[in-house]
C-alpha cells in the first residue's frame, strides 16, 4: 500500500528545512496535499512558475502577515472541513451549491481519517505513473486580458491510473470508475482583477488553473465533505469526475516541490488573481490565522515579471487549501 506523501515539514534551522521540504515532497512516506507562467510564455510548471519576491511592503496596503501560526500544524490530525461551507468565513467554502448527496465518490471508512481529524501522511494513494505528453498549457496576456488555453492533462507530470482497478488497495475505499480525457478549455481572464463589492460564491466545478495546465476545484467532494480527506487521489493529488476532467482540490504536491521560493505563483482562479505558495522568514507556509475568509491576503508578490502589491489567494496545508470563495468577479467556466 502507497502512503499518501503529503509535504510541508518544518524544523527549526534553515538548513535541515530544506532538506525536509525536498523529502517531504519526493520522499516514500510524505507528500503535500492536493500547488503558472507569466504573461506571455507558455510551458510546463518550470515555465517562469517560480517568482521570488524581494521588494518590502512600505508603505503599501499589502500586510505583512508572518505565518507564525504554521508551526502549529499536525500533518497527522488535520481539522476536517467537513461542515464548514456555505458561509463567507475564514476556514470555510462559500459554496454556490447548497445540497448534497448522490454525487457517488469515496465510500466506507477511511482508515485516515479519525473523529474529526485526518491523517494527511498516512493517507494512501492511487497506484499508477500515466505520462501525459499530448498535454498542452499556454498563458498569453493580450491587452488588459490573459488568455488560458488548456488541455487539462498535466503538463511534465504523470496521473494515477483511472478508472481505480479493484486490484489498486485505493479501490476499497474509493472506487473511482472515471477516466481521464483531454478538455478544451479557453479562458480570458482579467490580467489586473479588481475586488467585486461583495465575496462570490464559489461554484463544484473548475475555479482555476495551476501552472501544469489542470483545474482545480474547490475544497468539496460531492457530498460536501473534505475532498482531500475523504477521496482518494493519485501522486500528484488529482483524479478525474465524470465529465473526465482531471483536477485537483488543493495545490499538487508535484507543484509544490518546485515552489521553493518565499513566494511562487502556481495558478490563477477564475477570478483573474493569482494562487501563491508564500512562506515566512522560517520557510513556514502561511495558515488560515493568516488569509481572509476567501483564503486570501494582501502582499508584495512578482506579477506579470514586475513586484507589486496586490491581493492574491495562497496554499495552505488546511482546508480551505486554496479559494474559500471569489474575492473579484469569476468569468464562466463553462
Amino acid at each position: 500500500m502507497r502512503t499518501n506523501r503529503r509535504f510541508y515539514s518544518w524544523l527549526i534551522t534553515a538548513g535541515l528545512l530544506i532538506a525536509t521540504l525536498t523529502l517531504a515532497a519526493c520522499g516514500p512516506s510524505g507528500r503535500p496535499p492536493g500547488s503558472p507562467l507569466s504573461g506571455g510564455s507558455s510551458g510546463g510548471p518550470q515555465g517562469g512558475g517560480t517568482n521570488t519576491a524581494t521588494a518590502t511592503v512600505g508603505a503599501s496596503s499589502a500586510t505583512a502577515t508572518t505565518g507564525s501560526a504554521s508551526s502549529t500544524i499536525n500533518l497527522a490530525a488535520l481539522p476536517l472541513g467537513d461542515g464548514k461551507t456555505g458561509a463567507v468565513a475564514v476556514g470555510y467554502v462559500d459554496s454556490c451549491q447548497t445540497s448534497f448527496g448522490g454525487g457517488g465518490g469515496a465510500k466506507g471508512s477511511a482508515p485516515w481519517i479519525t473523529g474529526s481529524t485526518w491523517n494527511s501522511i498516512s493517507k494512501i494513494t492511487v497506484q499508477g505513473s500515466v505520462s501525459w505528453p499530448q498535454a498542452s498549457y499556454t498563458v498569453a496576456l493580450s491587452g488588459n486580458s490573459r488568455i488560458i488555453q488548456t488541455n487539462d492533462l498535466p503538463k511534465g507530470f504523470t496521473t494515477g491510473i483511472f478508472p481505480i482497478a479493484r486490484s489498486d488497495p485505493a479501490h476499497q475505499y474509493d472506487g473511482n470508475p472515471n477516466h481521464i480525457a483531454a478538455q478544451s478549455i479557453n479562458w480570458t481572464l482579467p490580467a489586473n482583477p479588481t475586488a467585486a463589492a461583495t465575496p462570490r460564491c464559489v461554484g463544484m466545478g473548475p475555479i482555476g488553473v495551476l501552472n501544469d495546465g489542470v483545474l482545480f476545484f474547490n475544497a468539496l467532494d460531492a457530498d460536501g465533505r473534505d475532498a482531500a480527506a475523504h477521496e482518494v487521489q493519485d501522486s500528484c493529488d488529482g483524479h478525474p469526475d465524470q465529465s473526465s476532467e482531471y483536477h485537483y482540490h488543493t495545490v499538487s504536491s508535484c507543484i509544490m516541490k518546485t515552489a521553493t521560493g518565499s513566494s511562487t505563483l502556481v495558478g490563477y482562479a477564475l477570478d483573474g488573481y493569482g494562487i501563491y505558495v508564500e512562506r515566512d522568514a522560517n520557510g513556514n507556509l502561511l495558515t488560515n490565522a493568516d488569509l481572509d475568509a476567501c483564503h486570501g491576503r494582501a502582499s508584495v508578490v512578482t506579477w506579470d515579471g514586475q513586484q507589486v502589491s496586490m491581493y492574491h489567494y495562497d496554499a495552505t496545508a488546511e482546508y480551505p487549501y486554496t479559494v474559500g470563495c471569489y474575492h473579484g468577479t469569476p468569468i464562466n467556466a463553462h
